[in-house]
C-alpha cells in the first residue's frame, strides 16, 4: 500500500489511536465547495456535509482499529486523506482475526444506515422538507454518503474492504499466500473497470482512485509471490512460531542489524556468526511477529538457545 503518512497533520489521539489528516484533504474540500451551495441556500451546508463525510470515514476506520485490538492485534494510527481513510492495523495472522478486523469497518456503516434513515424519516414527518429544506437535504445527503461509502467499500476489489474480506474467507480454504494471490488477481480485473468508468465518465476522482488501487494491488501481488516462495522452503524441526505455529525455514534468511550479514538464526541460536551480536527476538518470515528464540523451541529442544541482548534478527 502506498504510504501517505508524509505531509500529514496530527489532529488528536483517541483510545490510543493517533488520527492524522493529509493536507490533500483540504484540496478535496476546495473542490467540493467550489461549485457553490448547490441544493442548499448557503454554502455553509456543503461545509457541514463535508464534515459529516469526515466523521463517517473516521468512525469507519475506528471500527477497523478497535476490532483489530479486540482480537489481539496492533492498531494505533488512522490517516484520513482525499481518497478515503486508512487504518494501519496489524491483526494476528489468522484468517478469523483478519476477517473481523476488516469486516468491522463496513459494519459501522451498516449500523449507521438505519439510524440516519430514521433521522431522514423523522425530518420528513416533521415537515422539515418544506419548512427547513436545508436541514432535510443535509440529512438525506449524509444518509446517501454513508450508503455510498458502504457500497464502495464492500466491492470485492483488493485492497478495498470487500477484496480483503474475500481474501480472508479464501484464507480458510486456500491458505494465506494463495488467498492473497487470488484476491489480487480479481482486484486487477475490478481496477480495469474503475479505469474504464473514469475514462468514459471523465471522472478525475475515479481515475485517482484507480491509480491508488493499482499500486496497492500490485504490492499485494508481490507480497503473495513472496509468501508462496517462503511456503515452499524446507522447514526446520524443533521450532515453531509462537504466533502462527509455523516452523521456520532452513537457510540464511535473517539479517544482522549490526553487520548487515545474513545468517540462519536458528542454526546459531540467535547469535550472528559474523560479528557475534546476540538477538533477543527473531522475526517469523510467515507472520512477521517477533519472539525470543527460546519461545520458538518445542519438544526435546526446549531449554536450548535462550539468549539475552538488545536487537532483533530481521
Amino acid at each position: 500500500m502506498p504510504s501517505v503518512r508524509q505531509g500529514s497533520i496530527h489532529l488528536f489521539r483517541l483510545a490510543g489511536v493517533d488520527v492524522s489528516l493529509h493536507w490533500w484533504w483540504f484540496l478535496l474540500a476546495l473542490y467540493r465547495l467550489q461549485g457553490g451551495p448547490g441544493e442548499y441556500s448557503s454554502i455553509i451546508w456543503k461545509l457541514f456535509e463535508f464534515l459529516a463525510l469526515f466523521l463517517i470515514v473516521l468512525t469507519h476506520e475506528f471500527g477497523h482499529s478497535l476490532a483489530c485490538r479486540q482480537v489481539g492485534g496492533t492498531a494505533n494510527q488512522i490517516m484520513l486523506w482525499p481518497l478515503g481513510g486508512v487504518a494501519y492495523v496489524n491483526p494476528p495472522q489468522r484468517p478469523g482475526a483478519t476477517l473481523w478486523s476488516i469486516a468491522a469497518g463496513p459494519l459501522v456503516n451498516v449500523v449507521l444506515a438505519p439510524i440516519l434513515y430514521a433521522a431522514v424519516m423523522g425530518a420528513k414527518s416533521a415537515g422539515l422538507y418544506a419548512s427547513m429544506p436545508d436541514v432535510y437535504n443535509f440529512l438525506w445527503s449524509v444518509f446517501e454518503i454513508n450508503l455510498y461509502l458502504l457500497a464502495f467499500n464492500i466491492l470485492p476489489i483488493y485492497p478495498l474492504d470487500g477484496g480483503q474480506i474475500l481474501r480472508s474467507l479464501l484464507w480458510f480454504v486456500l491458505g494465506k499466500a494463495r488467498s492473497l494471490m487470488v484476491a489480487t488477481v480479481l482486484g486487477f480485473i475490478g481496477i480495469v473497470g474503475f479505469f474504464a468508468r473514469a475514462i468514459l465518465w471523465r471522472q478525475v476522482w475515479f481515475g485517482l482512485m484507480s491509480i491508488y488501487l493499482l499500486f496497492s494491488c500490485w504490492g499485494g501481488l508481490q507480497h503473495a509471490r513472496h509468501l508462496l516462495r517462503i511456503a515452499k522452503l524446507p522447514r526446520r524441526s524443533g521450532f515453531l512460531c509462537p504466533s502462527c505455529r509455523t516452523a521456520p525455514p532452513i537457510g540464511a534468511y535473517w539479517q544482522c542489524g549490526a553487520c548487515k550479514q545474513t545468517f540462519d538464526t536458528f542454526e546459531t541460536h540467535a547469535i550472528c556468526p559474523h560479528c557475534a551480536t546476540r538477538f533477543d527476538t527473531t522475526r517469523c518470515l510467515d507472520c512477521s511477529e517477533q519472539h525470543p528464540i527460546n519461545e520458538w523451541v518445542v519438544g526435546a529442544f526446549a531449554g536450548v538457545g535462550t539468549v539475552n541482548g538488545g536487537h532483533g534478527a530481521r
